[in-house]
This record gives C-alpha cells, sequence and structure tokens, in this order.
C-alpha cells in the first residue's frame, strides 16, 4: 500500500475530526485513525533520533535524546491507552 500524499493525509484528518465531532463513527474508524497517527509523529521523533545516534558514532548526547524519544513516545502510547505503570525509580 503507497503512502497517502500529505495532501490525502491531511483531507483524512479533517474528515476523521469531523465523524468525532459529529459522532458519527459508530465503527471507530476515524478513533483508530486519529490515535495511530498522533501515535505515528512520536515514532517518527524515535525513528529520527535512532537514525541521528546511529549516525553519531553512537555519541552520548544522542544515545540521551533516543532515550527520551523512547520515554515520550512509551508515555503517549500508555496515555492513549489510558494505562498507569507504577514508577520504580529505575529510569
Amino acid at each position: 500500500m503507497s503512502k497517502p500524499t500529505a495532501e490525502e493525509l491531511e483531507h483524512a484528518l479533517v474528515k476523521a475530526k469531523a465523524m468525532r465531532e459529529m459522532s458519527s463513527d459508530p465503527d471507530f474508524i476515524a478513533k483508530s485513525f486519529l490515535n495511530c497517527h498522533y501515535q505515528a509523529t512520536y515514532l517518527e521523533q524515535v525513528l529520527h533520533a535512532a537514525e541521528h545516534y546511529i549516525n553519531s558514532g553512537l555519541g552520548e548526547r544522542e544515545h540521551t535524546r533516543l532515550i527520551q524519544a523512547l520515554k515520550k513516545a512509551r508515555e503517549i502510547d500508555d496515555k492513549s491507552a489510558k494505562l498507569d505503570h507504577q514508577e520504580l525509580g529505575l529510569s
């Protein structure tokens, strides 16, 4: 399946938001699409951080940025799933 163009994606996001606002989403397709798009933005940050880390010679600063991006992506995923993990202080 090909990736949608920027215009196609923007159109789909507008339509999905409208469906949610009008409570016209009986099969949760718009909700699922919007959630996937939201999470994908954070996963793209992880991808960029990982690529930068690898291409930088595995630098310590880049490693920290990668860990932070991973942590943020996990927090967003947990928040959208309404999960609450007990903090063990091991970070």
